[in-house]
C-alpha cells in the first residue's frame, strides 16, 4: 500500500498545483516515506516543491522532547534554510505571523485513532487558521493504525480542550484526511481543503486491522507510542495519564501497562473479572512487576496489569480497552474506597479542572467509577447512544 506521502512523491502530476507555491509542512518524527526518508528532507528532495516553513506539533517536527506536555521551541532548520515553528510552545494555534510564511500546509502526521492524541487537536486549529487566512491544506493521509472500531462517549459541550477538538468518541475509527472532512463540516469553514489519499489501505484486514503489519516499519508518532499494541490499547490507558496510577511511563511498554507499589495487581484482575468479564474479550491481562525509570512512581516497584492485545490473544472486533480500563478504576475502587484515585494538576493547559475529566472530555466516566451503586451496564447505557450517534455521523466523511 501507499501512504499519501508516498503518492505525492511519486507522482509529480499530483504535485504540479503545487508549482509556484510556498509550501509548509506539519509533520512529526513518523512522518517518513517508505524509505523511511523524513517527509520534509524527501519533499525538499523532488526539486520542483519550494519549502518555506514547517511546524512541528507536540514532541516537535523530529521528536525533541521524550516526557509528555514538555515544550518545544521554534527554531532554524540547519538543512533546508527554513523556519520550524512549534505549534507546542509559546502558542498552540498558528500565528498571523506564521501563517504568512506559506501558500500551501502539507499536513503529514501520523495519527493513532484517539481523540485525545493532541494531533486531532492541531488539525483543527490548523484548519481553522488557513480558513481565516485564506491558505490551502493538504492532508497527506496515513491509517488510523487501529482501524474503524469506535468506543466511548462523545465529548460534552464546553468541555473542548487541547486533548478535545470536537463532539467525537475517545476511538472515532478515522483517519486524519477523513477528520478534516468532518471538522470543516461542523466548524462551517470556507476552504480549499485537498486530502492526497492513501492507495490500498485495507482496515478490517488481518493482521494490523489498520495498520499495515509487516508491511511498513512502525515509527513513534511520539516517543511513548512505541507500537502497534500500545496503539490498540492507547483509547483506554490514556485515561490513567488522569490517575495517580502509573501507565508504564518510565518503562519500555508505555501505555500498555498500569499499576502503582500500593495496589495488588491480581486482585484488581479478579475484581474486574467478576465485574464485567464480557469487557476483558479481546485481550489477554498479565499481572507484572515494573519500576518506572521517570515519572510517576519513579523507582518504586509497581504491581501492575500488562494489556496484551496482540498475537492470538488479539480478537478485533472485540476489543473494548475505554471499557477495559474503566472497569480498572472501577476494580481499585471497589477494593480500595478510599485510595486517591485522581490526579489533580492543570493537565494540557486545563487548570481548575481534574485531568481525568478532561481527558475523558466530561465528568461521567469518573462518576461512575465513584458512584458505589453504578454497575458496568450504567456506563454501557451512557456509551452506546453516543456509540451509535457517530457511526452514522462519520459515515459521510469516510473515504477507504
Amino acid at each position: 500500500m501507499k501512504f499519501g506521502i508516498d503518492r505525492l512523491l511519486g507522482d509529480r502530476a499530483l504535485r504540479r498545483p503545487l508549482a509556484g507555491k510556498r509550501v509548509a509542512l506539519l509533520a512529526h518524527p513518523a512522518s517518513v516515506s517508505a524509505s523511511l526518508t523524513h517527509s520534509l528532507d524527501a519533499l525538499a528532495a523532488t526539486g520542483d516543491i519550494k519549502l518555506s516553513a514547517a511546524f512541528g506539533p507536540q514532541h516537535g517536527l523530529r521528536g525533541d522532547k521524550q516526557d509528555n506536555m514538555i515544550e518545544s521551541p521554534d527554531y532554524h532548520d540547519p538543512a533546508h534554510g527554513v523556519p520550524v515553528f512549534s505549534l507546542y510552545g509559546e502558542v498552540r494555534r498558528p500565528t498571523e505571523a506564521m501563517m504568512s510564511s506559506f501558500d500551501v500546509l502539507l499536513v503529514d502526521l501520523q495519527d493513532l485513532g484517539c481523540r485525545i492524541y493532541t494531533f486531532v487537536t492541531t488539525l483543527r486549529y490548523a484548519l481553522e487558521a488557513a480558513a481565516r487566512h485564506g491558505k490551502s491544506v493538504w492532508v497527506l493521509d496515513r491509517p488510523n493504525p487501529v482501524g474503524r472500531p469506535i468506543e466511548g462517549l462523545k465529548l460534552r459541550p464546553g468541555w473542548e480542550s487541547f486533548v478535545g477538538a470536537g463532539p467525537m468518541p475517545m476511538r472515532h475509527g478515522m483517519t486524519l484526511g477523513e477528520l478534516g472532512r468532518w471538522f470543516i463540516s461542523i466548524l462551517k469553514l470556507d476552504i480549499d481543503y485537498h486530502i492526497v489519499e492513501m492507495e490500498g489501505w485495507k482496515p478490517e484486514a488481518a493482521p494490523g486491522f489498520g495498520w499495515p503489519l509487516g508491511d511498513r516499519v512502525w515509527i513513534n508518532p511520539s516517543p511513548n507510542a512505541p507500537n502497534l499494541f500500545m496503539a490498540r490499547a492507547y483509547a483506554g490507558t490514556v485515561m490513567v495519564e488522569g490517575a495517580t496510577i502509573s501507565e508504564g511511563r518510565g518503562t519500555t511498554r508505555p501505555l500498555e501497562l498500569f499499576g502503582a507499589p500500593d495496589i495488588d495487581a491480581r486482585a484488581v484482575i479478579r475484581e474486574m473479572t467478576a465485574l464485567a468479564p464480557e469487557w476483558l474479550k479481546g485481550c489477554a491481562l498479565r499481572d507484572c512487576w515494573f519500576e518506572p525509570t521517570f515519572h510517576k512512581h519513579v523507582g518504586k516497584l509497581c504491581s501492575g496489569v500488562q494489556i496484551c492485545a496482540e498475537a492470538a490473544f488479539y480478537d478485533h472486533d472485540a476489543f473494548r480497552p475505554w471499557r477495559l480500563q474503566a472497569l480498572a478504576f472501577k476494580a481499585i475502587r471497589r477494593l480500595y474506597p478510599d485510595y486517591p484515585l485522581w490526579r489533580d494538576f492543570p493537565y494540557e493547559y486545563e487548570a481548575g479542572r481534574l485531568a481525568i475529566d478532561v481527558i475523558n472530555g466530561g465528568p461521567l466516566l469518573r462518576e461512575w467509577v465513584d458512584d458505589p451503586k453504578a454497575r458496568p451496564a450504567d456506563l454501557d447505557a451512557l456509551a452506546r447512544p453516543d456509540e451509535t450517534s457517530w457511526a452514522a455521523e462519520r459515515q459521510a466523511f469516510l473515504i477507504y
